[in-house]
């Protein structure tokens, strides 16, 4: 196996990021690359500072597919998958976070090399979104190793996992080379980006504790910020990872906190000059807030890519939401065209119940809803909108308020958006 060869074709690739796809390559270009021992390390991994590779794989990849790998493990950290795992199970987490890498590296004409999670279903959705389909299924994996966390309960089995709790403090600064065994190259300083050619096989790195894993999180989104920035400047950010990295970099408020924010602003929002009681003694008339009852507007996506269950979770909060203020509700749903038997109308003091089924799963539309509410005699004070905002937009923005309940990462071209997940 020829050592030099193996660094010559590693460094090769990430200069070609850096050329053709320089959001991918500044991203790569964090990441120091170190061979790994074979005990653990089968192919490729990483523990959000370093990429670490198995020598026989990469000498058996080409230069495309090697490509592919280190772009696969920039991008593992520059979403924090590390950061983002929270309660749920590491493999199941894992395989999701494949699931949602690989389709962004295949959109963006990368070459992968056998064996990659891939489902066209999970194309422009998140881990998160991803996880409750995945099953548990022993001959899945992923191709590479996520060595910057454990499961919460996994015991130490010697085999050099489980060297660090997750939340044990650490001396160790977020940039630095965590130790690598007894070899040559145990705590060795190499620059970013850079091979450390006296690694010698490093050891599996111990996982991330709870503070690492939040400074690293908030490097690499200040870094994925730079990286997109430089492709933008040189007109070489595809659409795809665009919109990505907005989805990414925009403020995460729980999407019910500001749902409430803005009907409960537009239920107050009106003004009244009403001349008050004489007896006050006071003869100059002031506009005071009056909370009269608005009329709110709310269409329910059935095109068939929002689950029932999150129909339900919307609808739910909707309700609580009306139960604090005196709300009249209109539902409708809607696919590429109105629904039948809508739209279904609830008075403030009627609960919000759905109908036992919807007639949708064709293709999207958000003109129909748009042009009733504009023909009616009184328009809505309001109108959410729920939806992955996948369709065809009416051509004009509406005079009354509309608020888009976004699952996934599409844009609006008006109207207030809120992220869903």
């Amino acid at each position: 196996m020829d050592q030099e060869a193996i660094q010559t074709k590693l460094t090769a690739a990430r200069t070609r990021l850096i050329l053709d796809k320089p959001f991918l390559g500044a991203l790569v270009l964090r990441l120091p690359m170190v061979p790994a021992k074979p005990d653990w390390c089968k192919t490729t991994a990483t523990d959000a500072r370093k990429f670490y590779f198995n020598p026989e794989y990469i000498e058996a990849l080409d230069i495309e597919q090697t490509q592919f790998v280190l772009a696969h493990e920039a991008l593992h950290c520059a979403l924090s998958h590390f950061a983002r795992r929270e309660h749920r199970v590491k493999k199941r987490w894992d395989i999701a976070c494949d699931y949602a890498v690989n389709p962004i590296l295949l959109k963006d004409g990368l070459k992968p090399p056998p064996g990659i999670l891939h489902e066209r279903s999970y194309e422009d959705m998140t881990a998160e979104e991803i996880y409750p389909y995945i099953q548990d299924n022993p001959l899945q994996e992923t191709l590479d190793d996520h060595v910057y966390d454990e499961d919460q309960d996994q015991d130490n089995d010697g085999d050099g996992k489980g060297q660090n709790k997750p939340d044990e403090p650490s001396d160790q600064k977020p940039d630095e080379q965590p130790g690598e065994g007894d070899g040559e190259g145990a705590g060795s300083s190499t620059p970013e980006g850079e091979i450390d050619p006296n690694a010698g096989g490093a050891d599996r790195p111990p996982p991330l504790s709870s503070g690492e894993s939040d400074e690293l999180s908030v490097q690499w989104q200040q870094r994925m910020a730079g990286a997109a920035q430089q492709a933008m400047q040189a007109g070489k950010l595809s659409g795809e990872m665009a919109r990505m990295v907005d989805y990414l970099l925009q403020p995460k408020l729980p999407w019910r906190m500001l749902l409430s924010r803005y009907m409960t602003a537009t239920a107050r929002d009106d003004y009244s000059y009403t001349r008050p009681s004489t007896r006050r003694g006071d003869p100059a008339i002031y506009p005071s807030l009056r909370s009269a009852q608005i009329e709110v507007v709310v269409a329910l996506d059935v095109s068939g890519s929002i689950t029932d269950k999150e129909i339900s979770e919307f609808v739910a909060e909707v309700n609580a939401i009306k139960s604090l203020m005196r709300a009249r509700i209109i539902l409708h749903a809607c696919d590429s065209k109105l629904a039948e038997g809508g739209p279904w109308v609830f008075e403030s003091w009627d609960e919000l119940v759905m109908p036992e089924r919807f007639a949708g799963g064709g293709g999207t539309s958000f003109r129909p809803v748009m042009e009733w509410a504009d023909a009616q005699d009184r328009q809505p004070d309001l109108l959410v909108y729920f939806t992955d905002a996948k369709g065809e937009f009416p051509d004009y923005e509406p005079s009354f308020p509309v608020i888009w309940l976004v699952k996934g990462k599409a844009q609006v071209p008006w109207g207030q958006r809120i992220q869903l997940n």
